[in-house]
């Protein structure tokens, strides 16, 4: 009971107020597309937050601005930056969100982007060489996490462009998980897994909220969002129009 008391008397390690975001089509004439409005919640060490609601309502917008990749129109979103203080990412400068990204905020994406000719292998073990970690214990650690989501060594020397999706997906959640991040994102993760890898990811998840990580993610699979919860946000709520 000490230690939770403790823990909610901490800032939130991601904490939203009023967030919104329009998006512009700027091909069509500048029409303005309202998508989100007020959006507040917070998310705390330890626990996976999940956002709920239909396709379409904003959910993965709102990850991509906690991540940077947006900017908002008004609102904040402040964060804890790994170091013992908080940024306002709204307001943050392009090298402060860089920074963000390398020491503080992970990020399993829908998609895997890759370099050509950079194997799988590299491409896990670089998140935790950014951060500091020696190469060999990267790849050490890269290696366990490829083993531990099923992909065949005989791949980690390829380029994963060459990959099943599932595949992709496993090395894209491979290098979110590998990083000592305090908050990890999580946009759609399981969506072009089979149920043993499910299984999986649910697993390093529950590891990463007891290490403390804070965790906010997308689940449309109700079975991975059950197991991996701790309570939904309903985006529904700040919806102020169509999502892009």
């Amino acid at each position: 009971m000490e230690s939770v008391m403790r823990m909610g008397a901490r800032a939130p390690a991601i904490e939203v107020h009023g967030l919104a975001k329009t998006f512009v089509m700027h091909l069509q004439g500048g029409i303005r597309l309202p998508v989100l409005s007020g959006v507040s919640f917070d998310v705390r060490a330890g626990e996976c937050v999940v956002l709920a609601g239909p396709s379409g309502v904003g959910k993965s917008s709102i990850l991509r601005m906690i991540y940077g990749n947006y900017r908002a129109d008004g609102g904040s979103i402040m964060v804890a930056d790994g170091t013992g203080g908080r940024i306002d990412v709204v307001s943050a400068a392009p090298r402060q969100i860089v920074a963000l990204r390398r020491s503080a905020i992970g990020y399993v994406s829908q998609f895997l982007s890759v370099i050509p000719r950079v194997s799988a292998l590299e491409l896990v073990a670089a998140v935790a060489v950014e951060q500091g970690t020696s190469e060999a214990e990267a790849k050490s650690r890269a290696c366990d996490l490829l083993s531990r989501l099923n992909i065949p060594e005989r791949l980690w020397g390829l380029a994963p462009a060459t990959f099943s999706c599932g595949e992709r997906q496993r090395v894209n959640i491979a290098r979110g998980f590998i990083g000592d991040h305090g908050i990890l994102l999580l946009d759609e993760p399981t969506a072009s897994l089979d149920a043993e890898n499910r299984a999986v990811v649910v697993a390093m998840v529950a590891e990463k909220k007891k290490a403390g990580v804070a965790m906010l993610g997308i689940f449309h699979d109700g079975d991975v969002r059950a197991a991996a919860a701790d309570r939904a946000v309903d985006v529904s709520g700040f919806a102020a129009g169509r999502a892009a």
